[in-house]
């Protein structure tokens, strides 16, 4: 009996080893993307004057790329608690659609503490990757190494970016402002290409977001509420005017 009960845990011990590794190796062509984003974001922290424990803190706690982006930047601002929260509130309201998707797909019984945890660490790309998986019922533990692949590549690369960052020119550190833009052109650009209604609605949000900048008629909202206020409509136009989700006309 004792001798079973030895087997059943190699093997149990076994099985989750095997699991997690097939998803840390599912997701190193996450991980090789992710590094070199996270340096960017530390070096942008530290190019705003965010004390280093901040950013490192926000890449482990937070772990959301592009709301890092924009929460570093609205902290230099000034922005108000409220307006950071809303504003990465906003951009992160799709996680809620992805693991409402994903819960279908992971196998029964597995324990809700550990559902919690996937669910922290999905992302854009681990969705993907998790998505397109051939099994019609994924094993928690596949997710769980492919999660942390991407995640322990991203704190990775934030840690290397703030302190790298103490070692370049002012000139170079100063530039890292641009970053931000450059990685929501680069991930626009490719949805242009595949959709023209998200291409009507980011053009909507720009033109709202520029009404509300270069108007004196609201000059007293600050940058954070105007980001709110434009992503919002802007969505709500989408919703109206495409409600199928892009496939009306295409």
């Amino acid at each position: 009996m004792e001798s079973n009960t030895t087997l059943n845990t190699l093997e149990k011990k076994e099985f989750f080893l095997y699991n997690v590794a097939s998803g840390i190796k599912a997701g190193v062509p996450i991980a090789v993307g992710y590094i070199p984003i996270a340096i960017a974001f530390g070096l942008l922290a530290k190019s705003l004057g965010i004390p280093n424990i901040i950013s490192v803190l926000m890449s482990i706690i937070v772990f959301a790329g592009a709301s890092q982006f924009v929460g570093v930047k609205l902290i230099a601002l000034g922005a108000a608690p409220l307006e950071i929260i809303m504003t990465t509130f906003i951009l992160n309201f799709r996680h809620f659609l992805m693991s409402s998707s994903l819960s279908q797909r992971i196998e029964s019984g597995t324990s809700k503490k550990l559902l919690n945890i996937l669910t922290f660490g999905i992302t854009d790309e681990t969705f993907s990757v998790a998505s397109l998986q051939e099994e019609a019922k994924l094993n928690p533990y596949f997710l769980l190494g492919l999660n942390f692949s991407a995640y322990l590549s991203w704190v990775l690369g934030t840690c290397i970016g703030v302190f790298l960052a103490g070692g370049l020119p002012d000139a170079i550190k100063s530039s890292m402002g641009i970053a931000l833009y450059a990685m929501f052109i680069g991930l626009l650009v490719p949805a242009f290409k595949g959709s023209k209604n998200i291409f009507l609605v980011s053009m909507a949000a720009v033109f709202i977001n520029s009404l509300l900048y270069w108007s004196p008629l609201f000059k007293f909202l600050s940058t954070g509420w105007s980001i709110i206020i434009s992503t919002m409509l802007a969505a709500g136009m989408g919703s109206y005017f495409f409600p199928q989700g892009g496939k009306k006309d295409e």
